[in-house]
C-alpha cells in the first residue's frame, strides 16, 4: 500500500550534526522524499503535535524539547517520505521510542539517549499510523510545499501579509 509518513529530525539530532547519518539510514527504505524543510517548532505546533500526551508529567519538557529550548537549537527538519508501506519501513529504521529499548542498529538505538529527568532524546519522530501521519503532515506542511497531491485539496483565496526581502 502506498503511504506517506512524517519524519522530524529533532533539535538534538540537528545540534549533534546527525542529519546526514539519519538521512543515509532512511535512504535504505527506498522511499521518496516528497517534501522537506527546516523550520521552527512554535509552542502551538509542538503542543498540537504532542496533543495526545497532554496531561503527562513530562509534557512541558517534551514541548520545550521539540521547540529546541533544551538544546538552544530552535529548529527541526520536517520531511515527508512516500512510497510502499512507508510508515512501517520508517518506523522499523527509527526503532523504539525509548532509546535504551531500541535496537542498537536503529536510529534511536544508535543516537538516542535519556536525560536525567527521564525525557527521551530520541533524535527523530516518525508517524505511528496513517491517521496520525495525515494529522501530522497537515500540521507541519501546506499542500503547495509537497510535490505530489497526497490528500485532497481545494483552491482558496486568502489575503495574507508576508515578509519579503527589502
Amino acid at each position: 500500500m502506498i503511504q506517506q509518513t512524517l519524519v522530524l529530525i529533532k533539535p538534538d539530532g540537528l545540534i549533534r550534526s546527525l542529519t546526514g547519518n539519519i538521512l543515509t539510514r532512511l535512504s535504505e527504505t527506498k522511499l521518496e522524499i516528497v517534501a522537506g524543510k527546516v523550520c521552527r517548532a512554535t509552542r502551538e505546533i509542538a503542543e498540537q503535535h504532542y496533543a495526545h500526551l497532554k496531561g503527562q508529567p513530562f509534557f512541558n519538557e517534551l514541548i520545550q524539547y521539540l521547540q529546541g529550548e533544551l538544546h538552544e537549537r530552535r529548529k527541526v527538519m520536517a520531511l515527508i517520505y512516500w512510497g510502499e508501506d512507508a510508515i512501517a519501513k520508517v518506523r522499523e529504521l527509527t526503532g523504539e521510542t525509548n532509546p535504551e529499548k531500541a535496537s542498537p542498529t536503529s536510529i534511536r538505538g544508535s543516537f538516542g539517549r535519556i536525560r536525567t529527568t527521564g525525557l527521551f532524546e530520541n533524535v527523530v519522530h516518525a508517524s505511528s499510523d496513517p491517521l496520525e501521519a495525515e494529522r501530522e503532515i497537515k500540521l507541519w506542511f501546506q499542500p503547495d510545499e509537497i510535490i505530489i497531491d497526497i490528500y485532497p485539496t481545494k483552491k482558496a483565496k486568502k489575503e495574507v501579509t508576508v515578509r519579503e526581502w527589502s
